[in-house]
């Protein structure tokens, strides 16, 4: 009689593993390829629905923007846009000309009654404007009444300034 050797016992378990392994992906493969089938011979055409779209054109009782008067150089126009939002909530459009290349900033500011200056509220730095050129910055006040007023400083650190305006709730 015989006696089985450890290697022969480690082949066994091995191939038994192996043959468990073999059946698994067997059933899932099966079972997938089932389920594929049963989904497309179940599967019909749904019958074509038409739907019918309408639309109703409304007259424009108000202009999308109100701007002021064609950009000019050294001077900073000013206007409110309409349709600002609920509440407190407007923008403002601030124009200029842009007379000289170079790089621009813009600077919302408002006044401090404590300080008694003018003090940042926004700022954007706009980038490079060449000669000639319509400068166009839209601050957005929310919920902040008080006094302002819209700089534009230069590269060569000339400032225009706009006239003060009051916001109020």
């Amino acid at each position: 009689m015989k006696v089985p050797t450890r290697s022969a016992a480690v082949l066994t378990s091995g191939t038994a593993n192996a043959a468990k392994l073999l059946v698994a992906a067997l059933a899932f493969t099966g079972a997938y390829a089932g389920f594929t089938a049963y989904g497309n011979a179940t599967s019909t055409a749904r019958p074509a629905t038409s739907i019918t779209l309408s639309a109703q054109e409304l007259p424009v009782k108000a202009p999308v923007q109100q701007l002021a008067a064609p950009a000019t150089a050294g001077r900073l126009t000013l206007s409110v846009m309409t349709g600002g939002g609920p509440g407190c909530a407007k923008t403002y459009a601030a124009r200029t000309l842009i007379t000289d290349p170079g790089f621009y900033r813009w600077r919302l500011v408002r006044w401090s009654p404590a300080d008694k200056s003018w003090r940042t509220y926004l700022s954007d730095h706009d980038g490079f404007g060449t000669g000639g050129r319509a400068a166009e910055w839209r601050p957005r006040i929310s919920g902040n009444p008080g006094w302002y007023r819209v700089e534009l400083t230069a590269d060569g650190g000339r400032t225009v300034r706009s006239d003060r305006f009051q916001v109020s709730c």
